[in-house]
């Protein structure tokens, strides 16, 4: 396993295990799988509706818990300093845990300014070992960042190889600040796993497409969390740590990022109403 060191020291392992649509009544047995595969990152969050499950497998799987990284995010249902102080005592109930490793505003909306300072008070407390924000396109993160008193360590936004944030990386490493991808595969958007550019380069490493681009992410420097229900595919994509790529290999990759996402901006007004249908 490869790790990442935050900005407040906190190690961070580079692969996790992502939960994002898995059914409440799999998410036991799948995370548990996972951790016997070897992934010792979980990421969650209060939309998903399986924090439960998480913490059902991190209380199973017989590892002592500071083996373990466990990411949540607050929804925006929850936003305001009051809200979020409440919902963060109730994903540390729910994920049968005294402390979380990091805990994500899940999006830019609602009062998260208020959801922040909840935050920062439950990591000044021992309740959260390390804050940061997901999908603050780089107005809003500079925005929060220069002004709150605990630097982001991570905003986990859309990053896979259409859509690679090169851009908001510079801004993010003004503060020292992880890029961490939700969507790595784009959840097979533009023939993902047909990308040509993938599948020659996988050929010659005796890897498959998906492999070879977790490993060009990883090698970029982002944090990667990857969703399967399937064992043998959570076993495909851990084993990306036997081989690298070359610089003429990650420089043809790095040429099909389209530099948009493939799913939805957070500055369009539909989607910012699409959002609020949701509080």
């Amino acid at each position: 396993m490869e790790y990442v060191t935050l900005n407040n020291g906190v190690k961070m392992p580079m692969l996790g295990y992502g939960v994002y649509q898995t059914p409440p009544e799999e998410t036991e047995r799948c995370v548990r799988e996972a951790i016997q595969i070897g992934y010792r990152s979980i990421d969650t969050a209060q939309a998903y509706g399986n924090e439960e499950g998480v913490g059902n497998a991190m209380r199973q799987c017989g590892l002592p818990r500071e083996e373990l990284f466990v990411t949540t995010k607050i929804w925006i249902s929850n936003a305001g300093y009051e809200k979020a102080k409440a919902s963060i005592e109730e994903s540390l109930k729910k994920l049968q845990t005294g402390y979380i490793d990091l805990l994500l505003i899940h999006q830019p909306f609602g009062d998260y300014y208020g959801s922040y300072r909840a935050m920062e008070e439950a990591y000044q407390n021992g309740k959260v070992r390390a804050i940061g924000v997901s999908n603050f396109y780089p107005d809003r993160f500079l925005d929060l960042a220069h002004f709150a008193q605990v630097k982001p360590a991570v905003n986990q936004v859309e990053t896979h190889l259409f859509q690679q944030q090169k851009s908001a990386k510079k801004y993010m490493q003004q503060y020292g600040t992880q890029i961490m991808s939700w969507g790595p595969f784009a959840e097979g958007r533009n023939d993902y796993f047909n990308t040509p550019a993938l599948k020659e380069i996988g050929q010659a490493h005796g890897k498959t497409a998906a492999q070879v681009a977790l490993r060009f992410l990883l090698q970029s420097g982002v944090v990667v969390i990857p969703k399967s229900v399937h064992t043998q595919r959570m076993q495909e994509n851990f084993d990306v740590f036997d081989f690298t790529l070359t610089e003429e290999e990650m420089r043809r990759l790095e040429a099909l990022d389209g530099g948009q996402s493939l799913f939805f901006s957070h500055q369009d007004p539909e989607t910012v109403g699409w959002f609020m249908t949701m509080v």
